[in-house]
């Protein structure tokens, strides 16, 4: 679950992001995959981490 809203935000945020710099549609595509990608993988370790303490 935690790794779904990650990519769900990571994307929202390249989006935005590649908007405020002026970006092609393109561009924003590949800053939300960037974004998502990146953020999946801080979810996949916080999930590792919070099944591991509970």
């Amino acid at each position: 679950m935690i790794v779904i809203a990650a990519i769900i935000i990571g994307a929202a945020l390249g989006w935005r992001r590649a908007g405020q710099l002026g970006g092609t549609r393109a561009d924003r595509v590949q800053y939300a995959i960037a974004f998502a990608l990146g953020l999946a993988m801080i979810g996949v370790f916080a999930t590792i981490i919070v099944h591991r303490m509970a």
